[in-house]
C-alpha cells in the first residue's frame, strides 16, 4: 500500500514537472528547480518566470486548507493542516465537515498546556518530531501551530492550546517543538501573532498596551520561535492592534517581525482574519486563508477568486492603482515556504499512529500531569487488600479529542480515565462507575461524533446515587473539570466564570463528606476555583491529554509514574486576583461594551495590568494563589542546599553561574524542576518582584544529590525601556532566587551588575 502511494505520488509529481522540464531543451534544470542552488536565487528565478496572475494566485487559498502553486512551472500546491495537538481529518474542498476518509485518524497528543507543564525541552522536541512525522505522512506542508499566546485570564477559552503565562517558559519550550516538526520538512505556523489573548469578541477587540508589556510579556515566545526556532511561517491573529487588524498591521508584521527579528518566512492569515485589500497589501500579509467572501456576488466562478488578496488585488494592479513591489515580496515569501516544504526532496517519509507516537503521547502526558495536593500521602493508590474503587464524574467516560474548535481531532483511539483504571487494576479490585453529573450534550463537531452518554436523570438523583456508592469504598476517584463545549475550553467563546460547571462543586463536597479517601482529577486547560479544597486530600491536574489520557492518568494515580509536572500558570483564588480583571478592561472597554448593540462593533481594550501577568501580579499585589505558578508535588521529597555563585560582581559582558544542590530525600526515584527567578532590587522603571529566568528538570534516585547550575547574563537582568525602544540592563544589585515554585522559595543570593 505504502509502495503504491509512493509510486502514485512520484507519478503525479513527474506530471506536474513535465511542463517545466520540457521548457529547457538542454535538459539542465532551471535554477528554481535546482536544490543545490541558494534558496534566494531559486526564489528570484521562479519569480522572474511567473506572470502577475500566477503571483496573485499563490498568495491566497484555493480550498479550505490549500493554495494552488504554479502548475505551469511544476510548483506544487501548499497544504496546511490544523494542529498542534494532532493532524486534522480531511475535509471537503469548501466545507468544514470531514470528507469521510477511512485512513485519516491520528494520534492525539496532549494539549500544549500539558506540554508546558512538563517544563522539559526534551519533551517538546519529542512532541514536535512525533507530530511532524504524522503531518509528513499525511503529505501536509504546514502545521498550523504551536500556539504561544500568553495566559492573561483563566477565562480564555483557548488557553488549553497555549504554553502558559510566562514568556520565558513558553520561549524555551517552543523552540525544540519547532525544530522537531521542521526536521520532517513540515513548516510550523506559530500562532496567533499577536495579542489574541481572549476568544470573546476576538474579531473585533482592538488591543492597546505599553510597549514594555508588548516586548516583555506578549512577544518573547514569538521572537524565540523566529530567531531561535527558525519557524518557516507565522499566523496572524484575529484581533486588532492599535486600530488595525493584525493580519493587516505593518508594525507587527513588518517593523517587528521582519525588520527587528529578521523573519524570512511567510505570514499566513488566520481563517477569515483579512478585511481589506489595500491594508493587506501594505500590512505585511503573505498568504490569505478562509476569508468568507461571496464569489457569486462578485461574478466569480468560485469564492476563493474573490478573496481580498485575489481578484481585488489583481484589479488594483491592472488599473494602475498599485504596483507589484509588495506582490513580489509576498509571492517570494510563499515560494520560499514551498521550496522548504512541498518541494523539499530531502524530507523523510513520516509515519502515522506508530507505537512510538503512542508511547510519546503517553510519556509527555505523564510528565505533564501535576499533583496539586496529596495530604497524608493518599496517592499513589495502595491496592493491597482493597476491594472497591468508585469512579465518579462525566469526564471519566467522555471523549475529549472531539470539539473545542480547530483542535478537534479524529483520534485512532482514545483511552478514557475509567478504561485506563480498569485495565490497570484488573480483576483484583472492583471498579464501580457512577455518573455524578451530566454536562452539555455536545455530540459532534464538523461531522466528528462522540459517544452518546446522554442521561435524563436530575442533578439530585445523580448526586444521591454517587454519594451512596461512595460510602464504604476504599477509594473515590472523581474525574471532572471542564470539557470542549462552548464557554468552557473551546475556541470562539470564553468561560463565563472561574467555577466548575454542572454542579460539580456541590457533588465534590458531598463526596468528601462521606469518604475521606477522595481523589479529584481535574481535566481542563484552565485554572478552576476549588471551594472544597480543604476537604479533599488529593487533587490531580490532568489537562486534555489525548489518545493515551486514561493510561497516563492511571500511570500517575497508581504510582507507575512518579508525577513531576509543574503548573505553567497560576491558579488564583478568584478572578479578583487576576490582573486582567482587577486592573484591566477584560473583555474590553466597559463603556463601549455597554453601548455596543452589534456584535461586530469594535471594542477597545487597554491592558492596564501591563507587565504584571500571572505570578507577577500576585507578587505585586501580595495575593495568595490557590496554587502558584511552578507548583507541583512528587511521591518523593527533595531537599535544597544553599545557592552559591561563582562571583558576586559581573559586568555587562560577563556571566554569573548560580548553583544549588538538590537531594532526593525520599524512598523512590523522582524528578524535580528547579526554578531560578531574578529580582532587580532597584530600577528606574517598575519591575516585577521576580521573574523566571531559568529552570532545570533533574532526575534523582533515592538518596542521590546533584548540583544544578544556571548561567545568568545581562539579558536575564534587562527590561524594555519604552522611551529608548531598547533592552536595558541597569547597573545595581540583583537577587538570584531558587525555588520549587514561584512561592516555594528555597534560597537566594545577592550579586551586582557593574
Amino acid at each position: 500500500m505504502k509502495f503504491m502511494r509512493a509510486m502514485m505520488a512520484a507519478a503525479i509529481g513527474l506530471s506536474a514537472l513535465m511542463p517545466a522540464i520540457a521548457a529547457f531543451a538542454d535538459n539542465a534544470p532551471a535554477p528554481y528547480l535546482d536544490v543545490n542552488r541558494p534558496i534566494e536565487e531559486r526564489v528570484q528565478d521562479a519569480l522572474s518566470r511567473m506572470t502577475t496572475e500566477e503571483k496573485v494566485a499563490i498568495i491566497h487559498a484555493q480550498s479550505k486548507f490549500s493554495s494552488p502553486g504554479v502548475q505551469r512551472l511544476g510548483i506544487p500546491e501548499l497544504w496546511c493542516t490544523d494542529g498542534p495537538h494532532g493532524i486534522r481529518p480531511e475535509v471537503f474542498w469548501d466545507e468544514w465537515n470531514q470528507a469521510d476518509w477511512t485512513n485519516d485518524s491520528c494520534t492525539a497528543f496532549p494539549a500544549l498546556t500539558c506540554l508546558a507543564a512538563t517544563w522539559n525541552p526534551e519533551m517538546a522536541a519529542l512532541y514536535g518530531k512525533s507530530i511532524g512525522e504524522e503531518a509528513r505522512y499525511r503529505e501536509k506542508d504546514v502545521l498550523l501551530g504551536p500556539g504561544v499566546n500568553i495566559y492573561r485570564t483563566p477565562l480564555n477559552g483557548r488557553n488549553f492550546e497555549y504554553m502558559g503565562e510566562d514568556p520565558y517558559l513558553a520561549s524555551v519550550m517552543v523552540v525544540p517543538y519547532i525544530k522537531g516538526v521542521q526536521s520532517n520538512g513540515v513548516a510550523t505556523c506559530v500562532k496567533h501573532y499577536a495579542l489574541n489573548n481572549q476568544e470573546q469578541r476576538r474579531h473585533t477587540t482592538d488591543v492597546d498596551l505599553s510597549d514594555r508589556a508588548l516586548y516583555e510579556i506578549y512577544l518573547p515566545a514569538f521572537k524565540a520561535a523566529v530567531t531561535e526556532g527558525g519557524s518557516w511561517s507565522i499566523m496572524g491573529s484575529y484581533n486588532l492592534y492599535r486600530g488595525r487588524h493584525v493580519c493587516q498591521n505593518s508594525r507587527l508584521l513588518k517593523d517587528i517581525l521582519r525588520d527587528e527579528w529578521g523573519f524570512d518566512g511567510a505570514v499566513i492569515s488566520d481563517w477569515g482574519a483579512v478585511h481589506n485589500t489595500e491594508q493587506a497589501i501594505d500590512g505585511g500579509l503573505d498568504l490569505e486563508f478562509g476569508s468568507w467572501t461571496n464569489g457569486l456576488s462578485e461574478g466569480m466562478k468560485n469564492a476563493y477568486d474573490s478573496y481580498f488578496m485575489a481578484y481585488p488585488y489583481l484589479k488594483l494592479i491592472k488599473e494602475g492603482k498599485t504596483d507589484t513591489k509588495e506582490l513580489d515580496k509576498k509571492a517570494g515569501n510563499v515560494l520560499r515556504l514551498i521550496f522548504r516544504t512541498a518541494m523539499n526532496p530531502s524530507k523523510p517519509f513520516g509515519s502515522m499512529n506508530s507505537p512510538e507516537h503512542v508511547a510519546a503521547a503517553r510519556r509527555i502526558a505523564g510528565e505533564g500531569i501535576v499533583l496539586l495536593k496529596n495530604d497524608g500521602n493518599l496517592l499513589p493508590l495502595d491496592l493491597t487488600g482493597k476491594r472497591k474503587i468508585v469512579v465518579v464524574g462525566e469526564n471519566a467516560i467522555k471523549m475529549m479529542t472531539v470539539g473545542g474548535g480547530s483542535s478537534s481531532l479524529k483520534a485512532r483511539r482514545e483511552v478514557t480515565p475509567l478504561d485506563g483504571l480498569k485495565q490497570r487494576v484488573g480483576d483484583d479490585v472492583d471498579v464501580v462507575y457512577v455518573r455524578g453529573y451530566v454536562g452539555d450534550p455536545v455530540m459532534e463537531q464538523d461531522g466528528l461524533k462522540v459517544q452518546d452518554i446522554s442521561d435524563s436523570r436530575s442533578a439530585d438523583e445523580l448526586l444521591a446515587e454517587a454519594v451512596d456508592a461512595a460510602r464504604g469504598a476504599d477509594y473515590v476517584i472523581f474525574v471532572g473539570g471542564l470539557n470542549k463545549a462552548p464557554h468552557q475550553d473551546c475556541e470562539d467563546a470564553d468561560r463565563e466564570g472561574l467555577g466548575l460547571p454542572y454542579g460539580q462543586d456541590r457533588l465534590i463536597s458531598e463526596l468528601a463528606r462521606v469518604n475521606s479517601n477522595l481523589v479529584v482529577v481535574n481535566l481542563s486547560g484552565n485554572a478552576v476555583a476549588m471551594p472544597w479544597i480543604k476537604d479533599v486530600p488529593a487533587v490531580v491536574q490532568g489537562w486534555f491529554i489525548g489518545s493515551e489520557a486514561g493510561n497516563a492518568i492511571t500511570d500517575v494515580l497508581s504510582g507507575d509514574v512518579n508525577p513531576s509536572g509543574k503548573l505553567p500558570f497560576t491558579f488564583p483564588m478568584s478572578l479578583a486576583d487576576v490582573g486582567a480583571h482587577a486592573a484591566g478592561e477584560y473583555p474590553g472597554n466597559k463603556a463601549e461594551l455597554d453601548a455596543s448593540k452589534e456584535w461586530g462593533d469594535t471594542i477597545r481594550e487597554y491592558y492596564n495590568d501591563d507587565i504584571f501577568v500571572g505570578y507577577r501580579w500576585a507578587d505585586k499585589e501580595k495575593t495568595t494563589p490557590l496554587f502558584p505558578f511552578g507548583h507541583g508535588l512528587s511521591y518523593t521529597s527533595f531537599e535544597y542546599g544553599k545557592p552559591t555563585a561563582d562571583k558576586k560582581v559581573m559586568t555587562a559582558d560577563d556571566i554569573i553561574t548560580v548553583s544549588v544542590n538538590v537531594k532526593n530525600t525520599g524512598s523512590r526515584e523522582g524528578s524535580e524542576i528547579v526554578q531560578l527567578y531574578i529580582a532587580d532590587k532597584k530600577s528606574s522603571l517598575p519591575r516585577p518582584v521576580k521573574e523566571l529566568k531559568g529552570f532545570r528538570k533533574v532526575k534523582l534516585a533515592p538518596g542521590e544529590e546533584k548540583t544544578v547550575s544556571f548561567t545568568v547574563d545581562k539579558t536575564a537582568l534587562s527590561f524594555f525601556d519604552d522611551k529608548k525602544h531598547q533592552w536595558v540592563a541597569e547597573p545595581g544589585k540583583f537577587e538570584a532566587i531558587v525555588g520549587a515554585s514561584s512561592c516555594d522559595i528555597k534560597g537566594s543570593l545577592l550579586f551586582e551588575l557593574k
